[in-house]
């Protein structure tokens, strides 16, 4: 039986992807994988977010993109962080651990 991916919440999705990109430069798919293998297989980007994102993020100058040849020798659009992406993705970061804190300090509540 397979086993279930987590929903994302809304805002996450970002967030991700900016973390991934802080690794080094990936391509959709690359960043959709190690997303997948860094959760365990618990979160799972679908295609039509993870590139709604991707443009988003580009928009707003959060990252920069070029094309490239994949490891299977394809022609492929590498994802990159840029300054401005790594001052969001901190700030992001910090905030979504506030706000993680905050949510189980209520639900832990007896």
């Amino acid at each position: 039986m397979a086993r279930d991916t987590l929903n994302l919440l809304q805002g996450t999705v970002d967030v991700l992807i900016l973390k991934t990109l802080s690794w080094h430069p990936m391509h959709g798919y690359a960043i959709a994988q190690w997303v997948g293998q860094r959760s365990g297989g618990d979160l799972a980007l679908e295609d039509a977010a993870l590139y709604q994102a991707l443009h988003r993020l580009e928009r707003k100058g959060l990252i920069e993109s070029e094309w490239g040849i994949s490891e299977n020798n394809r022609r492929a659009k590498f994802y990159r962080l840029t300054s401005a992406g790594r001052s969001t993705l901190k700030s992001e970061v910090a905030a979504l651990r506030r706000y993680t804190s905050a949510l189980f300090r209520v639900l832990e509540l007896a």
